[in-house]
């Protein structure tokens, strides 16, 4: 089993990432291989809409310029998928925005090929504007036929400057309640 973890952020082992690895500590203690991609400081663009992937139908986006194939075999390769993004004007970043808009149109180019595999979101922010972030990213998960998993409390941690977070005592119990029932599930799949 396998979860890869997509950090939306454009600051490097920033809070975002921070929520994730905690959520994907609680996997590997459960035995569960794990992978984090920060998108931060590459170069990823939105989708052109050339609508190339539905003609092709390889599984692959026609801008081969970025990283977004990448993102996209790791997600094929994964049986589960974090997506992390800050608060940025009460949504997503970015660069997050750009992944869920270019993997979910090959996605669902390819007959869904994310259908059926497991998704949770995580989102950081300064103060507000969080459950926007949330909704959008499960927006993503929903369309593509896959199984949103859900913690004690929204996926949602407080803190702007670096790893400041980390003092969210609720939100990191949160992150680690998500990484242990994406396990659970993840196992439940597997029996």
């Amino acid at each position: 089993m396998k979860v890869v973890a997509f950090s939306g952020s454009a600051r490097k082992n920033g809070n975002t990432a921070l929520l994730l690895r905690t959520a994907l500590a609680e996997l590997e203690a459960e035995g569960i291989e794990t992978e984090l991609v920060q998108l931060a400081g590459t170069e990823i663009n939105g989708c052109i809409a050339c609508y190339q992937c539905f003609q092709k139908k390889d599984g692959r986006c026609a801008v081969e310029k970025d990283c977004i194939n990448d993102c996209l075999e790791k997600m094929k390769g994964a049986d589960a998928i974090l997506l992390g993004s800050p608060t940025y004007f009460a949504d997503v970043s970015t660069e997050m925005k750009a992944l869920m808009d270019r993997c979910g149109m090959v996605s669902r180019a390819n007959d869904d090929m994310f259908k059926r595999k497991l998704g949770a979101a995580v989102v950081a922010a300064r103060r507000a504007g969080a459950i926007h972030v949330f909704d959008t990213m499960n927006h993503f998960f929903l369309i593509g036929q896959m199984i949103v998993i859900g913690s004690n409390y929204w996926n949602i941690g407080m803190g702007r400057e670096k790893e400041e977070v980390a003092k969210d005592e609720e939100g990191m119990n949160t992150m680690k309640v998500l990484g242990q029932n994406m396990a659970w599930a993840l196992k439940q799949m597997a029996s």
